[in-house]
């Protein structure tokens, strides 16, 4: 619950960054970032800190959503925003195959982590 909280102020602070900043196109398009992006995984807090937390649905078609563009993904888990509410880059690899996507990016390099 803890990383729950976090998260929250998190997004506060995010938001008010994001409406200062202008972005350029980067691996979430031109009119997003992967911290701004990060914000809508709120759902998969718990799930990305544990990997024996079970996974939300809210969660799981969020990771689909943004799936569809693996880059962003891996961006979106190796963010500041997702590393300031104490995601585990290795465990939120993990998310796609727990929640049992299809059409996951199975081998696809994060980083120095593999998604599964």
């Amino acid at each position: 619950m803890e990383g729950v909280v976090k998260f929250a102020c998190l997004v506060g602070f995010v938001v008010l960054v994001s409406v200062a900043k202008v972005d350029s196109a980067g691996e979430c398009g031109k009119s997003t970032t992967p911290d701004n992006e990060a914000i809508k995984l709120a759902p998969c807090a718990s799930a990305a800190q544990d990997e024996n937390a079970s996974v939300s649905q809210s969660c799981c078609a969020q990771v689909k959503k943004i799936g569809q563009n693996p880059s962003c993904l891996c961006a979106v888990l190796l963010s500041n925003t997702a590393k300031m509410a104490g995601v585990n880059p290795q465990i939120a690899v993990t998310i796609p195959k727990r929640c049992n996507l299809a059409n996951r990016p199975v081998g696809y390099k994060c980083g120095p982590y593999t998604l599964p």
